[in-house]
């Protein structure tokens, strides 16, 4: 089991900067960067072939037919499809959105970006969301790519975290602190 988690933390990593170096020198890296992308919210969204990246009993030529479908459908750059066809016959398919969320990541970084999280009470406009990566950019003198979330749990205020940097203003923090005092008195 430790093999395993040593992979996902290690070995993504690997392949996915020797993946991010391949699309670099080939200058296909911003259309596979978005691929990745498209290909990991189809992971996500679909039960059916997550299952079928998990499960280890499957064959490689149905793989192999999986990957050339989804990859026509989908009109994917053949590094794309050359790779995932190299994690099926590494026998490393089984990692394959660890790998290329590490690759998403890989790119963020080599162009200089920070994250960010952005969590408000309420449902803030495409305009708001803009101004406060502005901000954001302007104070930590760095591209920020902001993940942003509705969470009504907050009841009023905002959480933004920018690396381990955290500003929170939420109602429910500041309830939090005076019920701690209460505690403590």
């Amino acid at each position: 089991m430790s093999k395993n988690k040593g992979f996902s933390i290690t070995s993504a990593g690997r392949y996915s900067l020797a993946f991010y170096e391949l699309a670099s020198e080939n200058n296909v890296l911003s259309q596979v960067e978005e691929q990745s992308s498209s290909l990991l919210n189809l992971i996500s969204s679909s039960k059916d072939f997550s299952n079928l990246i998990k499960d280890p009993t499957n064959r490689q030529e149905d793989l192999f037919k999986v990957i050339e479908n989804i990859s026509n459908n989908n009109k994917f750059e053949s590094l794309l499809k050359s790779f995932l066809i190299f994690l099926v016959i590494k026998r490393r398919f089984f990692y394959v959105e660890q790998i290329l969320k590490s690759f998403i990541e890989t790119c963020s970084q080599k162009r200089g970006e920070l994250k960010a999280q952005l969590k408000s009470a309420k449902e803030l406009s495409s305009d708001e969301i803009y101004r406060i990566t502005d901000e954001l950019t302007k104070n930590f003198s760095s591209k920020i790519k902001l993940n942003y979330k509705h969470d009504e749990s907050l009841i009023g205020g905002l959480v933004v975290q920018v690396g381990s940097t955290m500003v929170d203003t939420s109602i429910k923090n500041k309830l939090q602190q005076i019920e701690n005092r209460m505690i403590e008195a």
